[in-house]
């Protein structure tokens, strides 16, 4: 009897350039768990709704965050890569979720309310609000073992697992009960000017960020004007409270180098920071330039990211189906399923 590899779900939102946070917390991860998992990797278009302006091609981005996951080692033959919007179960399950879910649940969603402290309620979308259940649909529709998360997103995947557990409470064995996959190292990036806040891609100063396809001079101006301290002399160690901005370019170059933090503490010791910033970029541009090149193949062959795109969501199908079939079954529904 073949013993199934455990299934691993994993999505981006295609709604901007992707970050060297995204890629050091999950995505450099993506191409060995492959090789233990059997992992789907979505493109969430219908999740970039909630975000979505006239300015954003969506055609575009999808296509290129199609592009940066090939890039980043996923093989198509391996793992199932598809777009959200192409495999309709996904909404069709979401409906279903929203009638097992509480409104109190989504109200104490802290991401939730940390937009609704930026931003005046009556432009706040119902779908930012309801976002949550969509992505408790996209996992729970691959009866899905483990997503690989980081510390900011456990709270949604907690809410995942109660709606599992309410499921199966009432109609018995429907759903496998995810379990988060945290990667320690380089899973929480911060920002270069503001350390006490995560990197974002949706963050307004770009000065904050540095993309996976950063050119070289954009690279090494960023990590120059990186915060640090005005700490005399200058010492280079990890202090999350006293040295947010040296603990931030610390962990950066610890995820890009594989070199332990308390060893770059030691490599590092008496050095200026203008001298330790210069390392970071070097080191970051090193590290980025393979990927940068791959993405540039695969990006400039459109014919085969739409392929992979195809054939993806027909994979994607079958084994959605196998779980909504169910799902309709408990239910009683009268069901077209055969």
């Amino acid at each position: 009897m073949i013993k199934l590899k455990p299934i691993l779900f994993s999505a981006v939102q295609p709604s901007g350039q992707l970050t060297i946070g995204n890629y050091i917390g999950t995505m450099r991860h993506w191409s060995n768990l492959q090789n233990h998992y059997q992992c789907l990797y979505c493109i969430a278009d219908l999740h970039a709704l909630t975000t979505f302006n006239k300015e954003i091609f969506f055609k575009e981005s999808v296509l290129d965050t199609l592009a940066l996951y090939l890039a980043c080692g996923i093989d198509p033959e391996k793992s199932i890569i598809f777009i959200q919007s192409h495999v309709h179960q996904h909404c069709q399950l979401n409906w279903i979720l929203n009638c097992f879910s509480h409104f109190g649940e989504l109200s104490r969603m802290t991401q939730f309310k940390t937009k609704i402290d930026k931003n005046y309620i009556k432009k706040i979308n119902v779908g930012l609000f309801t976002y949550p259940i969509l992505m408790a649909s996209d996992i729970l529709l691959y009866q899905t073992t483990f997503v690989p998360i980081g510390q900011d997103q456990k709270q949604h995947l907690e809410l995942v697992r109660d709606i599992a557990k309410r499921c199966n409470f009432l109609y018995g064995n429907v759903f496998t009960i995810p379990k988060p996959c945290i990667h320690q190292s380089g899973s929480k990036i911060m920002s270069l000017l503001e350390p006490t806040k995560k990197m974002s891609k949706s963050d307004l100063n770009k000065n904050n960020v540095i993309f996976l396809l950063e050119q070289k001079k954009s690279i090494f101006l960023k990590i120059k004007n990186a915060v640090t301290d005005s700490e005399k002399p200058s010492k280079i160690y990890y202090n999350l409270q006293k040295k947010a901005g040296i603990s931030n370019l610390l962990e950066i170059l610890s995820a890009i180098t594989n070199k332990e933090i308390t060893f770059l503490e030691k490599e590092l010791d008496g050095i200026m920071y203008s001298e330790f910033k210069n390392i970071i970029a070097e080191e970051l541009y090193n590290f980025l330039s393979p990927i940068k090149e791959s993405f540039l193949y695969y990006r400039n062959n459109t014919s085969y990211l739409e392929k992979v795109a195809y054939e993806g969501a027909l994979k994607a199908r079958l084994q959605a189906d196998l779980t909504l079939h169910k799902i309709y079954s408990k239910l009683n529904f009268f069901s077209s399923f055969k």
